[in-house]
């Protein structure tokens, strides 16, 4: 096959054992691809997440490596997992895919996943492949072990509000991507606008947290096991929007501290108040907001001290309605969410947003 050959050019059936004969069996796949299900070993409880990548909603295919776009739409999922305190084991993946897609395009996707599989121990045991009129589609179903230990309802009055990793990536990435700023499949900038010196690390840093995040996968699950938070949810929205949801499932307030936001280093070269506007609403940061006791954080930030992890305390909630408030000093204000929501923005609404 040529570097012409599009995936209609081979037909379904074709597709499919191609595919398929690129997957490896799995730890405790029983029956995988191949039958009508997959049946797999789990034990206790499992946990089940869902998310799909749409073509023009969640990425624009000349601006996305294809093993990177591979490695995302895992990623994603993986977070979700993550962030109840669990691990993930199974993937299922369907694929909607326009007839005049490049086959090089689908083998790059499927690099990035069956690479994301295989650093995260998952096993991919089934899917779904169809065409596709417009662009194309990923639906990813996830299965993981584990109890559900970190939850939305869970955060108290006087818990601190923790996040991990740094804020506006992800939104910086966007723009950079936008404005020319390319990187290929190993993170390197290909081209775009000029940059004074030592920047383009930022750049590319931003870039490559739009087009491959990397949440921290096992801090939630340690995070769980260690007993050491009972409220947690991934950021994936925006801190603006997810926060106030914590705040309503838990029936609390949060109060944020304006000059604690942890800001990307991408994200800060763009400027305030650009970079903190990010930091709030930007999302797709993918790193984990936890609701933590305060005589629980030194334990904590040892725990992330061993596993490598940036912890950041950015508030703490109180008794009061569900809503998010900034303070700065003395002075209080209500922020209100501008994360995205589906249905309102789309990809390019959401990456033109000023602050």
């Amino acid at each position: 096959m040529n570097q012409q050959t599009r995936v209609g050019d081979l037909g379904e059936r074709t597709l499919i054992e191609r595919l398929r004969s690129r997957i490896p069996p799995g730890e405790g796949v029983v029956v995988g691809l191949g039958d009508d299900a997959a049946a797999v070993v789990t034990a206790g409880l499992t946990l089940v997440t869902a998310d799909c990548l749409v073509e023009g909603v969640h990425f624009r295919r000349p601006f996305t490596p294809p093993r990177l776009l591979g490695r995302k739409a895992l990623s994603v999922n993986l977070s979700d997992i993550a962030a109840m305190g669990g691990v993930s084991r199974y993937a299922i993946v369907s694929l909607c895919l326009p007839s005049d897609l490049p086959l090089d395009f689908l083998d790059g996707l499927y690099d990035g996943l069956l690479e994301r599989a295989g650093e995260t121990g998952v096993s991919l045991v089934g899917g779904n492949l169809s065409s596709a009129s417009g662009g194309m589609v990923i639906d990813l179903t996830l299965l993981g072990s584990g109890e559900p230990r970190l939850l939305r309802s869970r955060a108290r009055s006087q818990d601190l509000v923790v996040v991990t990793g740094r804020l506006g990536a992800a939104g910086a990435g966007l723009r950079y991507l936008e404005e020319g700023f390319r990187i290929d499949e190993a993170g390197s900038l290909l081209g775009g606008p000029a940059l004074p010196a030592g920047e383009a690390l930022s750049v590319a840093g931003a870039i490559r947290a739009h087009l491959d995040p990397a949440p921290p996968l096992w801090f939630g699950a340690a995070v769980a096991a260690e007993g050491l938070a009972a409220c947690g949810m991934d950021l994936s929205d925006g801190l603006s929007g997810d926060l106030l949801t914590v705040c309503r499932e838990s029936g609390v307030s949060a109060v944020l501290d304006s000059r604690a936001l942890p800001i990307d280093a991408g994200a800060a070269r763009l400027g305030e108040p650009v970079a903190r506007e990010l930091a709030l609403h930007a999302g797709e940061d993918y790193q984990l907001l936890l609701g933590v006791a305060p005589d629980r954080l030194a334990a904590l930030r040892a725990l992330a001290g061993r596993l490598g992890v940036e912890l950041g305390v950015i508030g703490h909630f109180e008794p009061g309605p569900a809503e998010v408030l900034v303070q700065d000093g003395e002075d209080r204000c209500a922020l209100a969410p501008r994360a995205h929501q589906h249905f309102r923005d789309s990809l390019s609404e959401r990456g033109a947003r000023r602050a």
